[in-house]
């Protein structure tokens, strides 16, 4: 009988002994530490693009437990995804090197930026003056498109549709004013650091400054590409 006890007394020191091993063997990475790190992640991705972010949901719910060592992570998202909007990421997690655990994780973040907004209805043609516009921070995740973040940026172009006032403006909405027009003759020069050439020529399309359109010299009925420098005068370079 005391044989039997002293061997029930013998497993359950060693059982207690190794829970201890198997707790000190182990780790408990807090959710809150997840969070943060997928935080991290989409402030790190956003930083270069001046915007300001504001994460409203990260689908992680529960405490993570792990082996003990080193632990890294390393977050990983959609090639398209910019950095705001609705996302499904996936967060890595190693340990000593090991990848461990790979953890699906939803993300709904909420981007705001500078935006140049239209004051007042811009009807189609109308050029775009500093009294027209105004820098404003609006959600980018509610702007679809390329939009203007800087007034000096719009000032002179001209609205290819009608714009309703307060709409932020995107590159679609605006054009540059034509310097040349199709069918309009056109003084073309060619030069380099050697020589200058001049021809008439007539414009095959439409074109603002620094736009490239076709023209044709009347001399030769040639078409090619040239730059607009001005009202009625193309330049190509050779």
């Amino acid at each position: 009988m005391k044989r039997h006890i002293a061997l029930v007394m013998v497993m359950t020191l060693l059982f207690a002994a190794g829970a201890a091993f198997a707790e000190q063997a182990s780790q408990v990475i807090p959710r809150a530490k997840l969070q943060q790190v997928i935080t991290d992640f989409v402030h790190q991705k956003t930083a270069s693009l001046g915007l300001e972010t504001s994460i409203k949901r990260i689908s992680l719910n529960n405490d993570l437990k792990l082996p003990a060592g080193t632990v890294t992570y390393d977050v990983l998202a959609p090639d398209q995804w910019e950095g705001w909007g609705r996302a499904n990421l996936a967060l890595i997690v190693r340990v000593n090197d090991q990848v461990e655990k790979n953890i699906p994780v939803n993300v709904d973040v909420d981007a705001y930026g500078a935006m140049v907004v239209s004051l007042r209805a811009l009807d189609r043609g109308d050029v775009i003056g500093a009294g027209d516009v105004v820098l404003q921070k609006r959600e980018v995740s509610a702007t679809s498109g390329k939009f203007y973040a800087n007034v000096t940026e719009v000032l002179g172009l001209r609205a290819r549709t009608p714009i309703r006032a307060n709409t932020p403006l995107r590159s679609e909405y605006l054009e540059k004013v034509p310097l040349v027009k199709t069918g309009q003759l056109v003084t073309i020069i060619a030069e380099n650091q050697f020589i200058r050439l001049t021809a008439t020529g007539r414009a095959r399309g439409n074109g603002g400054e620094g736009d490239i359109v076709m023209v044709q010299n009347l001399g030769s009925h040639k078409e090619f590409p040239a730059r607009v420098v001005d009202t009625g005068t193309v330049q190509v370079d050779f």
